[in-house]
This record gives structure tokens, sequence and C-alpha cells, in this order.
């Protein structure tokens, strides 16, 4: 590793960022967290229902408390409700309204995206990933520890 490499890693992350930004624009009344708590309700739907494993119930009771999750709810994009089991539980759902947003904001634009990146090999984005959220993470670290010295 070179600080010249480390540079072009930060440089190919602000063009990263430009490229997220180039993502079509959401309605105004939507974030994009909004579509990334769809995504990941629809996953867990897909795998058997919010509260079907541990990591799902985690993730519903966290969602429980999560402003996104509230605001999501009151717009009529997600329903929460209260396991009949355990009150400790809730289980979110997608709305109508939260499905046809998430096919057209993820389902539709990464589905018209695969035929142009079909030649990028799955070893190279998975290689890519792990190094943006290593670079991620140690810059994180290094910020917390800032002033610490």
């Amino acid at each position: 590793m070179t600080v010249k490499l480390i540079k072009q890693m930060i440089d190919a992350c602000r063009l990263g960022k430009r490229a997220c930004d180039m993502m079509p624009p959401l309605p105004k009344d939507v974030l994009p967290s909004y579509i990334h708590v769809l995504d990941t309700v629809h996953t867990l739907e897909a795998a058997g229902g919010p509260c079907a494993c541990p990591t799902s119930a985690r993730w519903a009771a966290t969602a429980r408390r999560d402003p996104y999750c509230q605001e999501m709810e009151a717009k009529g994009y997600l329903t929460k409700s209260a396991s009949p089991d355990d009150g400790r539980v809730t289980y979110i759902t997608a709305t109508e309204a939260g499905r046809q947003l998430w096919d057209k904001y993820d389902t539709q634009y990464f589905s018209e995206l695969l035929p142009a990146l079909q030649d990028i090999p799955e070893e190279d984005a998975a290689c890519m990933i792990r190094t943006i959220e290593t670079l991620y993470q140690v810059l994180a670290e290094r910020r917390n520890n800032v002033g610490k010295q």
C-alpha cells in the first residue's frame, strides 16, 4: 500500500458518491433511508416474515423505535403490529404503497442496471465492497480517536 494508492481509493469513493447521486430522484416525501428500510422488510418477508429468526426479531424490535419506521408508518409505507404471542416483538410489514415504492426505486432500477454491469466479475464486486467497508471502518475509528491521544 502506498500513499498514492490511498489517495486513489479516496478519489474512487468520491466517484462512488457521485454515482449514488445519479440514482433516480425520490418523491418529495421519501428519504433514501426509506428505500433501504423497505428493502430490509422485503428481504425478511421473502425469508418467511420479519420475525422468522432471531436476527429478524432484533431488527423488528429496533425498528419499532426507529424514527424512519415511525415516519414511514405515518406516511403509509409500513404497518407495525405487536406479536400476539410476545408484546415485545413488533411485526413490520410493507403496505401496498411501500411495496410499489420499493419496486420502482429498488427492483426496477437495479434490474435495469444489471445488463450494463454484467461484465464485472462477482469476485471483483465483492472485493470492492470489502475494501470500501474496511476503508470506512479505518476512517471512522481514526475520526472517533482524534483528540483522544
